[in-house]
């Protein structure tokens, strides 16, 4: 027989239970069923490229331009690019 989920007062009290019982004592996960929720935002990674400091002043010239931040430019164009490779590809095969 599972243990009763207690009622939490906020979502603090929740994650101190969580992190202090296991869930298997309270959950059936035999039960469970898989989930997909198609209208999330993407994950991000983090990454560290190095650029010469002229283009950077271009980039930041270019989104100035646009009134967007630098940085946002910069997925903007790396995701036009992809496109067009990509398109490239379908044609070459």
């Amino acid at each position: 027989m599972k243990k009763k989920i207690p009622n939490f007062k906020n979502e603090q009290e929740e994650r101190e239970f969580w992190l202090t019982h296991d869930s298997c004592d309270y959950v059936d996960w035999s039960d469970a069923q898989r989930v997909v929720f198609p209208n999330l935002k993407p994950s991000f990674k983090t990454i560290s490229i190095r650029l010469p400091e002229s283009m950077i002043n271009e980039i930041k010239d270019m989104a100035n331009k646009r009134d967007v931040p630098y940085q946002s430019l910069i997925k903007i164009l790396l995701s036009e690019k992809i496109k067009e490779e990509k398109q490239e590809w379908k044609k070459a095969a």
